[in-house]
């Protein structure tokens, strides 16, 4: 038997210590950024996350040529990456297993609307890496896009002391985005789905603050309203970037 070097009651006194400390919740419209998150304080605010989730990973990664598989699983996970980095708003990026996320603090419904196009450009981005991958005789993804909106409690977790912490999302933002991903690009099923809170936000934000009832309009005509026993109400579209999509339909020209 291997012995672990494990000081079980030093960790009963820090396990202690957690539960008898003094811990703030601060509730605030804008998360801040990660210096100020401590082990002593929690932040409770509006986050809106965006996850993006390849389907029949297990397929592309059981392919022969590895050399292929490295090929398609960069160029999925690298320009998503651009895509949703470069916001004020971002509080985590990154990549779990075959899916890519980012979490961002949304305290205005604007906020929203603008987490929500960065979505719709992967959902673009991604007919233009089809187009891409079959041009390089590469056989084609499919991806379900998840997006959710709630006030969500952030905490620092980890080990005090020691450089191996990370942020815990305790809401229904993170999780509801992710289990949305899960449904989006199956069998005649649209690639985009997002929560009923995140539409009912932005379609808030296009009538009372924009005051543009055509965009309105256009806005529920995209999305079709859909019900989940796990995951309730939903809403479910395949919105895309019009220049963006010409664009890749005309042969994508460098010029």
């Amino acid at each position: 038997m291997i012995l672990l070097m494990y000081d079980y009651k030093e960790g009963k006194k820090r396990i202690e210590s957690i539960l008898k400390d003094n811990m703030e919740v601060l509730e605030k419209d804008k998360l801040p950024n990660d210096n100020e998150l401590t082990f002593s304080n929690g932040y409770y605010s509006w986050v809106t996350a965006i996850f993006v989730d390849l389907r029949d990973s297990s397929k592309i990664f059981n392919k022969e040529d590895k050399e292929e598989v490295s090929k398609m699983i960069r160029s999925f996970t690298s320009e998503i990456i651009e895509i949703l980095r470069k916001d004020d708003l971002l509080r985590e990026i990154g990549i779990r297993g075959d899916c890519v996320y980012a979490i961002y603090t949304t305290p205005k419904q604007g906020d929203i609307d603008t987490i929500f196009t960065y979505a719709c450009y992967v959902n673009t981005f991604l007919n233009m890496l089809n187009k891409l991958l079959e041009q390089n005789n590469f056989e084609t993804i499919n991806a379900g896009i998840g997006v959710a909106t709630s006030q969500e409690l952030v905490v620092k977790a980890g080990r005090k002391g020691v450089d191996i912490n990370n942020k815990v999302w305790i809401g229904d933002a993170v999780t509801k985005a992710s289990n949305l991903s899960s449904i989006g690009d199956k069998l005649f099923t649209p690639r985009m789905s997002i929560s009923s809170c995140t539409y009912s936000n932005i379609l808030e934000y296009i009538r009372n603050t924009l005051k543009n009832e055509n965009y309105a309009r256009n806005f529920e005509s995209w999305f079709q309203s859909k019900y989940n026993d796990k995951y309730g109400y939903y809403y479910s579209g395949n919105v895309i970037m019009n220049e963006m999509n010409n664009w890749i339909n005309e042969g994508m020209p460098d010029e």
